[in-house]
Formats: C-alpha cells, sequence, structure tokens
C-alpha cells in the first residue's frame, strides 16, 4: 500500500511537471527535428521532393540566383498523374521568374529520403560535387542531412531549411497538419536510427 501511494505521488508529480512545461517540452519535440545551416558556396543545390507548395523549389532557385551555387538539382519522384515532381516544380519556379537554365531535372522513381540519396549520390560523383546545398523543409534539415551524408560520406552536405505553412518548432502542436508532420518525422527519425 505504501509503495503503491509513492508510486501515485510520482506519477502525479510528472503530470504536474509536463503540464508546467509542456510548452518547453513540445517546442525541444520539434527543435529536434530543425537542424539547418547557412548558406555558403557550393557546388549545386539539391531540392529535395515533398513539398507541393513549391517552398523547396524557390528556396533553391533563390540560393542560385544569389550566387551560392551555379545549378539546382530538382528530386522528381514519378507519383503526380504520371509525371515527375521536378516536372511540376520546375515549370512553376520558372513562372515565379527564375530562368529555366537554374534547374536540373533529376528523374528518379524512389519514395523515400533514402531513396532520394542512393539516385542523387552516382550524379554528384558524376558532376565531381564536393559540396551540395540540400534545401528541404526546415523540420526535415536533421533527418535528410543525415541520411545523404550517411549514403555518400565523401561529399559535404549542408541542409537548407525553408519554413512550412503547418510546422514552427515552437508551436507545432497548435494545428492538425503540424501535429501529422511531427509525428510523421519522428517516425521516419527513428526509423533512420535503426535503418529500417
Amino acid at each position: 500500500m505504501r509503495r503503491a501511494h509513492k508510486v501515485a505521488l510520482l506519477g502525479a508529480a510528472v503530470l504536474a511537471l509536463a503540464l508546467t512545461f509542456h510548452h518547453t517540452l513540445l517546442a525541444a519535440v520539434g527543435s529536434y527535428l530543425v537542424r539547418p545551416g547557412a548558406p555558403e558556396r557550393a557546388d549545386v543545390v539539391i531540392v529535395l521532393a515533398g513539398d507541393l507548395e513549391g517552398r523547396r523549389i524557390l528556396g533553391g532557385a533563390d540560393l542560385v540566383r544569389q550566387g551560392f551555387a551555379p545549378v539546382a538539382l530538382v528530386s522528381g519522384p514519378g507519383s503526380a498523374y504520371g509525371l515527375h515532381e521536378c516536372d511540376l516544380a520546375i515549370p512553376f519556379a520558372v513562372r515565379a521568374g527564375y530562368p529555366e537554365g537554374f534547374f536540373r531535372c533529376m528523374e528518379h522513381e524512389g519514395h523515400s529520403t533514402r531513396d532520394e540519396a542512393v539516385v542523387a549520390a552516382p550524379l554528384l560523383h558524376a558532376m565531381g560535387v564536393h559540396t551540395a546545398l540540400l534545401v528541404t523543409s526546415d523540420y526535415h534539415t536533421r533527418r535528410a542531412g543525415a541520411v545523404f551524408r550517411d549514403v555518400a560520406p565523401d561529399i559535404r552536405y549542408i541542409a537548407i531549411g525553408v519554413p512550412d505553412s503547418f510546422f514552427s518548432a515552437d508551436g507545432w502542436w497548435h494545428n492538425r497538419e503540424g501535429r501529422k508532420i511531427a509525428l510523421l518525422e519522428w517516425t521516419k527519425t527513428v526509423a533512420n536510427w535503426f535503418r529500417l
């Protein structure tokens, strides 16, 4: 009986602390996912797939426009009505005022960040790339950088984050889409730890 009372008190104390510091704890959960680097001169920009709002492609195009790299390699899995994502992303950026010559389509049939890294590695080696800027959503920067470094450790990757409409590290739990993004990204992060 006495032991059960201690366990109940401990549980109540943990719950009280969690309620008191929930904002700090949830922000830490979101912040762990975000690990961007600062842009610097590189051999290529790689725009990762998975952003249907166009933030990634415009972020990559802007890096090329600013002179950080001569070209953006745009990942393009084939999954949208028979089109590769890069076939949609590049014209979107051109309509936004960026020259078509800024981009090179990287068509593939992959379904994950690791698939993108595996497809990109031989292309990057053939291009003589030593440093690449990975443009992705900010919540994806930690995992994307880790995956690409694991696949091709001889290339220096700098993950560049672009903001997402629904996810912010210190407020992702306030909307349904933000909660879904955090849960899915954490699931993928843990799976990546175990190479699943």
